[in-house]
């Protein structure tokens, strides 16, 4: 594993090894941080030269697992997989569906809006969120590593039905593609393989993929994301670095009016939200009695002496297994803002 490195300014330079890491630390040449889970450190002089190599990010899409991989021609610096944003389609439902369960029982709402989306260029909400996290992931390594290039797999919609075309123009996968293919652009130079590429680049190197696509083993995804990067870099003829990290998206429940379902007494409770007593939703904190952790939601928790009083739930950063519900806000130390957690 290699140890990124920024320069007092935050411009990305050149990983370096663990070892000499320790070393400028010691010496007080540079000072540690993490960076969503990746252990970094900070330079505090100039350093002694500025040169690159090519560092490449391989990047292979899928619907419930994805691939990443940040290579240079020496080394290969990490390896990350990540979880695919799929419950958005599902929170849209939901959402339409309590919006018209108001209407048929006479609730007082909104009256129907236009149809504003006509003739517009429109990325539906689930497609959206799935393309914007892979972006979230790239600009999160380009905060790290100097990359020169982006070589991502290419995915396409069935465009044939039946002998007939029929989905070539209003696809939300090829939608979705090409918005998230014209950001990249903007950050670095972009390459596209097709799938057939990948395979035959993953044989000529004697590679084979995992058909468990769900495990967090190498062969699942980032075999394919490594010979995507090495394909540009080159140097290697087997992956010199397996290891991964594997990354869960904290998925966040969006302010509602009311649940679902009415309690005892046809009460209809608050129901989502993004902030909790002060603490945005995710965010690492350190606690007095579990340490590291991240916020949940909140709850009120009167007592006699404090009508008001309000508790917090925390989570383990590791498993997001919820500690505690009743964990008070000034027992809180905020650290971070977060969006996801780093799986074991």
């Amino acid at each position: 594993m290699f140890v990124p490195v920024v320069s007092s300014e935050n411009r990305p330079l050149m990983p370096t090894t663990p070892s000499r890491a320790k070393r400028w630390i010691r010496s007080g040449k540079a000072t540690p941080f993490w960076r969503k889970g990746v252990f970094c450190v900070r330079l505090n002089r100039e350093p002694s030269s500025h040169n690159y190599q090519p560092i490449a990010v391989g990047l292979d899409p899928g619907s419930k697992r994805e691939g990443f991989t940040v290579k240079s021609k020496s080394h290969t610096y990490l390896n990350v997989q990540t979880h695919a944003v799929d419950w958005v389609k599902d929170h849209v439902e939901v959402r339409r569906n309590m919006r018209r369960a108001r209407r048929f029982r006479n609730t007082p709402c909104r009256q129907n809006r236009a149809n504003r989306l006509v003739n517009k260029n429109r990325i539906s909400p689930s497609t959206k969120a799935r393309w914007q996290w892979k972006l979230r992931i790239v600009n999160w390594l380009t905060l790290m590593f100097p990359i020169s290039t982006i070589v991502v797999e290419d995915i396409k919609a069935r465009t044939w039905k039946n002998g007939r075309k029929w989905n070539v123009s209003f696809s939300p996968l090829e939608v979705g593609k090409h918005w998230f293919y014209s950001e990249l652009k903007k950050i670095a130079h972009l390459e596209i393989k097709s799938g057939n590429d990948t395979y035959n680049l993953r044989q000529d190197l004697g590679l084979k993929k995992s058909k468990q696509k769900l495990s967090d083993k190498f062969e699942a995804h980032c075999v394919d994301s490594w010979v995507l990067a090495n394909w540009y870099t080159g140097g290697h003829i087997q992956p010199d670095n397996i290891s991964l990290i594997e990354i869960v998206p904290l998925e966040f429940h969006r302010r509602q009016l009311h649940r679902l379902q009415h309690s005892i007494g046809h009460i209809r409770s608050r129901y989502g939200g993004t902030i909790s007593t002060g603490f945005k939703r995710g965010s690492i904190v350190k606690h007095s009695k579990y340490g590291f952790c991240y916020v949940g939601g909140w709850q009120e928790s009167p007592t006699k002496k404090d009508p008001d009083r309000k508790t917090i739930s925390l989570h383990s950063l590791t498993t997001g297994k919820r500690l505690c519900q009743n964990a008070m806000p000034e027992n809180c130390k905020f650290l971070s803002y977060n969006s996801w957690r780093i799986a074991n």
